[in-house]
């Protein structure tokens, strides 16, 4: 028996989603439904949003979201780690602050020893530590395949939201962590090499961005995972009505992001983004690397913070809701 845990996973990390096409053909009638007479939805389905968020009174509101997914890296502690810092981003890219979370854990116990659910557990909990959140327990079943991540709730004030609906013309585009994730982590997954920059990457939470993005008036930002940022990209721009144009040579990537691409190391997840946008957009160089399939990605953020790059814009609506040059 080997206990690399990428190899009892279909998938890796985000990558694993759905594909954004399906996903939003099933949930396309669960929109417009009415509001909770307790609270206003202030944040639901209708624009695929990072968290739902609720209206509690005027200065607060309740941010809720869950992420959980199948193992990104073969060390437990680090899969800990970096999955609660995924799950924990949905409510910094709605400019909140979490304040309690609860494990939820898939585990094959007749396979895999429950030694490495203890450091799964034990990484997740750090990194919930770090974000000064609350960790209250969660739930967990016995699974053919490893699963972990969080359901999360937080607080945010209502007239600070950052949503992925309110972008404007004349705005520039912002990216807070650089790209190639997905064709590292499946790099990892095929080959077991080990690529400590991107476990950092991944691991590191978007407090600090969100945070930033909050005090320099940011109402605009979405964090980038499995859809990739060209996925996430035409969200944003479609829901704000508006074009995202992209300066490809000005995207970052992940040192040896390029070096996986070229030796074809890219997942199923990746090509159906790129499949998805590709009607919408008009697209140039690094095509497949825009839409690589990041987990613990960075904010992309229509504005400028300290720290991020800048790699395009937004422009009055074209024919397209991507332009990529």
């Amino acid at each position: 028996m080997t206990d690399r845990l990428t190899q009892y996973a279909h998938g890796g990390g985000c990558a694993c989603k759905i594909p954004p096409g399906e996903l939003e053909r099933v949930v396309a009638g669960l929109t417009g439904t009415p509001a909770d007479p307790h609270g206003d939805l202030l944040v639901g389905l209708d624009t695929g949003d990072d968290a739902a968020v609720v209206g509690l009174c005027q200065d607060l509101a309740l941010v809720a979201t869950t992420d959980f997914f199948t193992p990104v890296v073969d060390d437990a502690y680090d899969w800990g780690r970096i999955a609660a810092a995924n799950a924990l981003s949905d409510v910094y890219a709605m400019g909140g602050r979490p304040v309690v979370a609860l494990n939820l854990l898939g585990w094959p116990r007749d396979v895999l020893p429950m030694e490495l659910v203890a450091e799964v557990l034990r990484g997740g909990a750090d990194v919930v530590a770090s974000a000064g959140c609350h960790l209250g327990g969660g739930h967990s079943v016995d699974d053919p395949e490893p699963k972990y991540g969080l359901a999360v709730t937080g607080v945010v004030d209502p007239r600070h939201i950052m949503r992925n609906s309110s972008g404007r013309a004349g705005v520039p585009l912002s990216l807070t962590k650089p790209l190639g994730l997905g064709v590292l982590n499946n790099r990892h997954k095929a080959t077991g090499e080990v690529f400590p920059h991107a476990v950092e990457v991944m691991s590191t939470l978007n407090r600090d961005a969100a945070a930033a993005a909050v005090a320099a008036g940011v109402t605009c930002a979405t964090d980038v995972t499995g859809f990739g940022l060209l996925g996430h990209l035409h969200k944003l721009a479609r829901a704000s009505g508006v074009t995202a144009v992209i300066d490809s040579a000005a995207v970052p990537y992940l040192d040896g992001a390029r070096e996986a691409l070229r030796d074809g190391y890219v997942s199923g997840g990746t090509r159906r983004n790129l499949e998805w946008v590709a009607p919408h957009a008009s697209l140039g160089p690094d095509s497949l690397l825009l839409a690589d399939a990041q987990t613990s990605g960075g904010l992309l953020i229509a504005g400028e913070i300290p720290g991020a790059t800048v790699i395009g814009e937004l422009v009055p609506r074209e024919s397209h809701t991507v332009v990529v040059r």
